[in-house]
Order: C-alpha cells, then structure tokens, then sequence
C-alpha cells in the first residue's frame, strides 16, 4: 500500500479520475470506541471494503484516503492494498478533511481532473455504480452526485405541528459525489458550513448533475445499519 504521495509518482501525471475518502470522523451516533468507519462487516473494516470498490473500477487512477492524523486503525485496515495513499490530514469536520486532502494534492492534480468524494462509512458502493456515475456526468462543465429521487411521504414537525411536504424533486444525496479539482477546491474554500460538497459547489452558484444511485449504496449511521450494510454485500439484497 502506497503510504506516501510520492510512492507512485510515475502515475501521477496521467490521473484523470481519483477518489477521495475522508475518513477522519468518529461516528459518535454508532456509540462505542471504535469509529465506525473500522467496525467489521463479514471479518473486515468498512472501510476497507470502501475503497474496494475504488480499486475495481478501472477508471480510477487512484484512491486517497484522508484520515486524522493520530488515527491508529487506518494502516491495519488497508494493509496489502495497492494504488492506495493515506494522507494525515484531516480536520475538525468533513468540509475542513476533504479541503485538507486537496491541498494536499495541488501538485498532483490539474485543475480539470475529476475528484470523486466518497464516504467511508458507504461500504455498499460498487465499482458498476461508480462507472453509472463517470458516464452519465461525461464532460460535465462543473460535475454531479449520486442521488435517490425520494418515493416515501415525506413530514415536516414545525413547532409541534405536522405538516406533509411535496416529495416531488425531492432526492436524496448519496456519494460519490464528483466534480472538477479547481472548482471543487474553490467552492469549498468559499463555504463555511456544508454537509457535503454539493452543497458546496450549490453555494457558489452552479448547478450539479443528479445520478440516481442504488439502495445498496447506504450510509451506517446507526449500529442497525451494519446488518443492512452486511446484507447488500453478500448479495442477499438486490
């Protein structure tokens, strides 16, 4: 596993696509020492099966993978993995991490390349979903998401009162989330506080594409979603 941005300096040049993982966070809502981008689903760490699908994608030139810099769990989970880089740089929230990780990739990347932002705890993410995303964005000015259209009666609690919302454009924001390195790295320069980098790139006033993704492709957030997590990957689930 490449621990260093110079351990494969000869393929730097031709990047076109890379991933980025920002995984300096602690889950606190999965309770627990552990963060709960390191807790086991079928003997491995979740984020290990992240980046996985990063390394089956052929598109993809390379995997960053921005921790904190004290974690102690990173380099035992990604043991043996091969066009992967850890970079220690990550902040107090994942606007500061992922921000800390293109720095730290400035001389590495042109300014057009495409950044595809994934979470860690998203271990549902396969290499045909990664492909779905890089084709229908295409040439894209600024790039786009994955994305669930939302089906379900969406409520409201406004003061102690309910109110039914129209779920029509509603969607649900998933990751990868892709963009161009430059417009990316300003978009998140100008932002003070987002919840991802599409609010980002939407505060800066250009507009994202919306891929719809796949259920697969959930998030574990709650200590119930690892067994939902394990289902997806053993193929139980379609």
């Amino acid at each position: 596993m490449n621990q260093t941005l110079s351990s494969n300096p000869t393929s730097l040049p031709a990047v076109r696509y890379v991933a980025l993982i920002p995984a300096a966070g602690v889950g606190a809502r999965m309770g627990g020492g552990t963060p709960k981008q390191y807790l086991q689903i079928d003997d491995q760490p979740i984020l290990r099966h992240t980046v996985q699908a990063f390394l089956l994608a052929k598109q993809i030139a390379h995997t960053y993978v921005v921790v904190s810099a004290e974690d102690g769990y990173v380099d035992a989970a990604l043991s043996g993995m091969e066009n992967v880089s850890i970079l220690r740089f990550g902040g107090a929230t994942r606007r500061d991490t992922v921000s800390n990780g293109l720095a730290a990739l400035a001389a590495q990347l042109s300014v057009d390349d495409w950044v595809l932002v994934h979470d860690a705890a998203r271990p549902g993410l396969t290499p045909a979903l990664i492909t779905h995303l890089i084709q229908q964005v295409g040439e894209h000015a600024v790039g786009g998401l994955l994305a669930l259209p939302v089906v379900d009666t969406v409520k409201r609690v406004v003061a102690g009162r309910v109110e039914t919302i129209a779920r029509d454009g509603l969607w649900l924001a998933q990751t990868p989330q892709m963009f161009r390195y430059l417009i990316l790295s300003d978009a998140l320069a100008a932002a003070s506080e987002v919840t991802d980098e599409a609010s980002a790139i939407e505060a800066a006033g250009l507009i994202p594409l919306l891929v719809e993704g796949h259920a697969c492709n959930l998030k574990v957030t709650l200590p119930a979603d690892l067994a939902l997590a394990q289902r997806y990957l053993s193929g139980s689930m379609g």
